[in-house]
């Protein structure tokens, strides 16, 4: 009888869902989380083992699936910056240098624990195979694959809360399933213009023990831009946005 018991209780934490199209499933919590296209204002805080903090205030703007562009705004030591994300490309751009230098997903420009592909994130039904769904009682864990070798991470298993569709938790994995890092979503805030989604993202990683980082969203709306922003020649501009 507890044999029965035990298993039952396993199948009620666990059951895979099979009537949901995990695509579209996943494609309604990329867009809960943001809208297509967007600009936004975030902190990124890297927090050290002894306490000593790092802070950076981006400026970001999204269009469609594969355009991403950023403007470091403090610290000062950083300003006017920029970063450009077109699919899997990426350039870093740096004033005094001149000219745009490429960069890598799995590189930082921050440091921490955060990369280039977490700070430029493009929607997750892009980069993403859905192999399995589960059911956890209010949540659905998907069991997402990368479509290329290109991203990042190789697999991710993502929590998401039933009724808002929205992340709660992502563990990001090798392919023989080793846990590179944990994604914690929390805070959820209403942003205005049908945008409610976690305000607050933590990171922690068992290859970086002590160490955390956090991303503060402190705005977001929906927009559109035009295609030349996304541009190496437009890098340098990336503050006339603001205005």
């Amino acid at each position: 009888m507890k044999k029965i018991l035990i298993c039952l209780f396993a199948l009620f934490i666990a059951v895979p869902v099979y009537a949901i199209d995990g695509t579209q499933l996943l494609k309604q919590i990329d867009r809960n989380l943001n809208p297509e296209s967007y600009e936004l204002y975030r902190k990124l805080i890297n927090i050290e083992p002894d306490g000593r903090k790092k802070e950076y205030v981006l400026f970001t703007v999204k269009k469609g699936r594969d355009k991403v562009a950023a403007l470091f705004l403090s610290p000062a030591s950083e300003k006017g910056r920029s970063t450009l994300r077109l699919g899997d490309n990426m350039w870093l751009y740096i004033p005094n240098v001149g000219k745009p230098v490429r960069i890598t997903s799995l590189q930082s420009v921050v440091g921490g624990i955060f990369n280039n592909s977490d700070i430029m994130q493009l929607d997750y039904a892009d980069e993403y195979d859905v192999e399995k769904i589960e059911e956890q009682g209010n949540e659905y864990l998907l069991h997402l694959k990368a479509k290329t070798k290109t991203v990042a991470y190789d697999r991710l298993k993502l929590w998401a809360d039933k009724n808002r569709k929205i992340p709660t938790k992502i563990e990001c994995l090798t392919e023989a399933g080793m846990l590179i890092k944990t994604l914690y979503f929390k805070e959820v805030k209403d942003f205005g213009g049908g945008t409610v989604r976690p305000s607050v993202i933590e990171t922690d990683s068992p290859l970086y023990k002590g160490y955390k980082s956090v991303i503060i969203v402190a705005n977001i709306k929906q927009k559109d831009f035009k295609d030349e922003i996304f541009t190496l020649t437009f890098m340098p501009n990336m503050e006339s946005l603001r205005k």
